[in-house]
């Protein structure tokens, strides 16, 4: 059965490229390093692929949170992992790889502003999947917007963990999940 690709490597490539162009127009006279926090797992390939394309200097670091089970956003964030550099009054960037119903980064959103404050706040996302938004949230940098709901894996976007290590982002087959779930089941 042929794999439904979604985005190819070149799209991610170019995707990448044209955020970080955009990044290096904004922080190009910054006098103070911003902070990048990648969502975990996902959001790993994108950023680390990110950074190397920016051309100031930057510090990262790394948030893991969870609300999914299987292929559905269970709307419960549970924090796995917090930061652990000091972005209180700093510029920070929450990198994503996806944004569907935007309940994660609103949270996350919130989470900074009380427990951190930061001085600013933007969100980056290799994908903005509109049709499962459930709550108010703008990304203001995306890659690409993909207005079908469509469940995707590849590029650090997974299903139970498969997919992650694709270097593009397909529609993963009926046979992939029945795998992947016999697979879990044995555990």
């Amino acid at each position: 059965m042929a794999k439904e690709v979604i985005f190819s490597k070149q799209d991610i490539d170019n995707m990448v490229g044209d955020i970080a162009f955009e990044l290096n127009k904004i922080f190009k006279d910054s006098k103070e390093a911003p902070v990048f926090i990648g969502v975990l797992k996902g959001s790993a390939p994108f950023m680390m692929d990110l950074i190397k394309k920016l051309n100031f200097n930057l510090k990262i670091d790394f948030i893991q949170v969870s609300s999914y089970s299987g292929t559905q956003s269970t709307g419960v964030i549970h924090l796995k992992k917090d930061i652990s550099e000091n972005i209180k009054g700093k510029d920070i960037i929450i990198v994503e790889d996806i944004i569907d119903t935007g309940s994660t980064l609103h949270y996350l959103k919130q989470y900074f502003q009380i427990n951190y404050q930061p001085r600013s706040i933007r969100i980056i996302c290799l994908i903005d999947k509109k049709p499962l938004r459930k709550v108010e949230l703008e990304a203001d940098l995306v890659g690409a917007t993909l207005n079908e709901n469509k469940f995707i894996v590849g590029y650090g976007l997974d299903y139970k963990e498969f997919g992650r290590n694709l270097p593009e982002i397909i529609v993963p087959s009926k046979a992939q999940i029945t795998e992947r779930d016999r697979i879990d089941k044995k555990k």
